[in-house]
């Protein structure tokens, strides 16, 4: 997924977005340090996080979407280094005391492989007692929020139609984006983006980071102290790399 028309109109869709409650959950759990924001895209948070305090560097595997978080990193007057690199595969990018997937980006993988073959990665680039932190769409949430529900937003600048529909695996979802935008002319492009996301249960995820060597502290449910119930919608996960 290059992501390289969607990166223009990917603020306004997420404008709702609950950067508040990631930014306020990744300091509950972390005051300072070196971090590797993972999928940073537009670099709403990882800006958040360099003005919070911490040494941000960020990856993604589209460079449109660099593109714009290396503005909106100017424009903070932030440094954050920037790399397209996939995450299932990270290379030479450092070793850090906290790595973050918040967004719900670890659910564009779509094979248990791909999951494992992640984590993986982001355990050789933590240092010893690291902190892996990241959040998934639930179960519940793919197959009975998303599927086969209509979203709308009629903006004067961007409108989009959302459809979600079934995916090609067991609790997966196809996204299918029609985006309206304005031009300067006053005239509508349109373009169309096709986004598929899956998910796995709590304990599948559990058993991979283990297998990674990850401690698992935590497994919580949006946003809360609480563990993930069966109509939880955003389940979030805290691991420790355990010294081998």
């Amino acid at each position: 997924m290059s992501y390289s028309r969607f990166a223009t109109v990917y603020d306004a869709l997420m404008q709702d977005a609950p950067y508040d409650e990631w930014e306020a959950y990744l300091q509950k759990e972390v005051k300072a340090g070196s971090l590797l924001d993972i999928g940073c895209g537009t670099g709403e948070l990882a800006v958040r996080f360099a003005r919070a305090g911490f040494h941000v560097t960020g990856i993604d595997l589209s460079e449109d979407m660099l593109a714009i978080a290396r503005e909106k990193a100017e424009a903070n007057h932030v440094t954050i280094p920037l790399f397209k690199q996939d995450m299932r595969e990270l290379d030479s990018v450092g070793t850090f005391e906290t790595a973050v997937i918040f967004c719900d980006s670890l659910n564009y993988l779509e094979t248990e492989e791909d999951v494992k073959q992640t984590f993986q990665s982001v355990f050789n680039y933590l240092k010893d007692d690291g902190l892996f932190l990241f959040d998934v769409h639930s179960v519940y949430k793919i197959n009975h929020v998303f599927l086969e529900q209509t979203f709308a937003d009629a903006a004067e600048e961007i409108s989009f139609i959302w459809n979600a529909f079934p995916g090609e695996h067991a609790d997966s979802v196809e996204h299918e984006l029609t985006f309206f935008v304005q031009l300067e002319n006053g005239q509508y492009e349109r373009f169309d983006e096709l986004h598929s996301q899956r998910t796995f249960t709590p304990e599948k995820y559990a058993e991979w980071l283990k297998e990674a060597g990850f401690n698992v502290e935590a497994i919580t449910a949006d946003f809360t102290n609480d563990s993930p119930s069966t109509q939880s919608e955003r389940i979030f996960f805290k691991a420790k790399k355990s010294s081998r």
